[in-house]
């Protein structure tokens, strides 16, 4: 009966998109806000390769090896009701699947090019399947369309990664070519929830501005996202969660595993760091495109498939927390986010370290009815002060996210979002970098070492310099305070033992060693004194990586 009740809800919830017109892109836009959650799929020839989608064409694999490498495309195993149930199963509202990469390379039967996918030795319309699916399903779907393209002599720069730019070409005629296929692609499979543009190279905002209007003449509805090179209807951050943003819609695009594409033996998210994902997602009042790599034959990598199905089995149970909500109306902090939806506001307590659980929360303009936790659990409000004090017992904090529910005497929305005192005294102050650290690309985002503090361990993260034998991160606490305990969260499991230090004087002193840290390492200390605090990471088995640093006063 529950799982009845779940797939009635999910077919209620696709009503206003599937089965009427709707007057507005705004209406989506509210449709996709309440979704947050939904399916990103990159997909190509190149799985064969197990290299990235687009980057890797002129860089791994050479430029006419990679344009070749559809010949040998033929992914049998390919069955789209089963990506779409997959999707559905893990909670997800939308779909959102690469038409064409950078690389050029067209998923569909499409007129405009030979370089397609009906002249792989597969030679289906990969497209017209999997909207077919969704349609059976009741699964909204939007296209990822490259706005550059590395392969189409009309663009002005090719591969390796759009730094070569062509004796000759034509701007205007590729610009024609993008919007003649934008167009083919919503009037073969539309209406569509998004067209999702990326990499705007040699694309201005008035070139940009002309793709989305002239596709709008075609689906008047149909959301943009920031990427042709103009604004489009929302933001995304990406390999990151975003910051809280309740002034304009944002999604954040993040890999399940280490690329957007398959990989053989890739490292998949835990589901921590899944959830985490989307909870801090909605908690800054966005949206969570989470994306999977199918593989050569077609099928989706079974630990992808195994994470995507826990991730909705949690969502079964709470999704009400994180479905049709706002983030707000308390601002993210180091210990989680919130969440809130008529007259309920939903604290998401991702990391709490030390005993019972003591949140103190500024004043809301409106009384609070009620505070208990979900699925059952005591929790005691108080205010002080003008402040409220919401405390529990710490046996019933839960692995992943403890949710507590309260109940205002108002519409939780008219609270404006407000500051959270943070739990972490080092997620207040300046974080300072090593002088033999820089910033690194990782996964595809500017990383610098204020990641380590920034509240957020999944989606940001502090890696050392290749070569650097014994990086360091120091850390500014603005003034004399005394630490009782140090929360250390890292990126893979490479490091193999680490030193914290405190500064007297010019002097670095070592309070603690260590050896393995692992995804998360909670150390009580004899209590330490001190305005600087270093974390040494003496060896490792490669470069290593740390998501968060917390400095605790217990």
């Amino acid at each position: 009966m529950k799982k009845l009740i779940t797939l009635l809800v999910g077919l209620s919830f696709m009503t206003s998109l599937m089965c009427q017109t709707l007057p507005s892109k705004e209406v989506k836009l509210e449709w996709w806000k309440a979704a947050r959650f939904g399916m990103f799929i990159h997909w190509g020839p190149v799985s064969l390769k197990g290299t990235e989608i687009g980057w890797s064409r002129g860089k791994e694999i050479p430029i006419e090896e990679y344009d070749n490498l559809y010949k040998q495309f033929n992914p049998v195993k390919f069955n789209a009701d089963a990506w779409v149930k997959l999707a559905a199963d893990a909670g997800m509202k939308y779909i959102v699947f690469t038409s064409k990469h950078h690389d050029g390379f067209c998923m569909w039967d499409t007129k405009y090019t030979d370089h397609n996918i009906m002249n792989s030795p597969f030679g289906r319309d990969v497209m017209k399947e999997l909207s077919e699916a969704c349609r059976k399903q009741g699964m909204a779907l939007g296209f990822y369309h490259s706005t550059t393209d590395w392969y189409n002599s009309d663009f002005p720069l090719t591969s390796p990664g759009g730094t070569v730019r062509r004796a000759t070409s034509n701007l205007d005629r590729y610009t024609e070519y993008l919007k003649n296929q934008s167009v083919e692609i919503i009037r073969k499979y539309g209406p569509l929830l998004v067209m999702w543009y990326d990499v705007p190279q040699e694309f201005d905002a008035v070139r940009g501005q002309g793709v989305i209007d002239y596709i709008r003449k075609i689906q008047p509805d149909i959301l943009v996202n920031n990427r042709t090179g103009a604004q489009g209807d929302f933001d995304t951050p990406e390999q990151r969660v975003g910051t809280f943003q309740n002034d304009r819609a944002w999604e954040t695009c993040m890999t399940i595993g280490r690329q957007w594409a398959w990989k053989p033996d890739d490292e998949v998210k835990s589901l921590e760091q899944c959830l985490h994902s989307l909870i801090r997602s909605a908690g800054g009042d966005g949206n969570l495109l989470f994306n999977v790599g199918p593989k050569p034959d077609g099928t989706i990598e079974p630990l992808q498939e195994d994470r995507l199905r826990e991730m909705g089995k949690w969502l079964e149970k709470y999704g009400y927390t994180i479905y049709k909500t706002r983030g707000g109306p308390f601002k993210p902090t180091d210990w989680g986010v919130s969440t809130r939806s008529g007259n309920k506001i939903y604290l998401h307590i991702l990391k709490w370290s030390g005993d019972s659980p003591k949140i103190v929360l500024p004043d809301l303009g409106m009384n609070i009815k009620n505070c208990a936790l979900a699925g059952g659990g005591k929790a005691k409000w108080s205010k002080i002060n003008g402040e409220n004090i919401i405390e529990f017992d710490g046996k019933l904090l839960k692995p992943i996210n403890t949710i507590v529910e309260i109940e205002v005497d108002g519409n939780a929305m008219d609270i404006k979002p407000v500051e959270v005192t943070p739990q972490s005294l080092s997620y207040m102050k300046m974080v300072i970098g090593s002088s033999n650290l820089t910033a690194k690309w990782i996964e595809f985002q500017w990383t610098d070492i204020k990641s380590v503090t920034n509240g957020d361990w999944v989606g940001t993260f502090w890696q050392a310099e290749e070569n650097d034998k014994e990086p360091w991160i120091e850390i500014d606490l603005g003034a004399l305070q005394k630490i009782g305990k140090v929360v250390l969260y890292e990126s893979g499991q490479k490091i193999k033992s680490f030193e914290l230090q405190s500064k007297s004087g010019n002097e670095w002193k070592t309070f603690y060693k260590g050896t393995i840290i692992g995804s998360r390492n909670e150390i009580t200390i004899k209590p330490v004194e001190a305005r600087f605090i270093r974390l040494v990471i003496k060896s490792s088995s490669g470069v290593p990586g740390i998501y968060e640093i917390m400095l605790l006063k217990e």
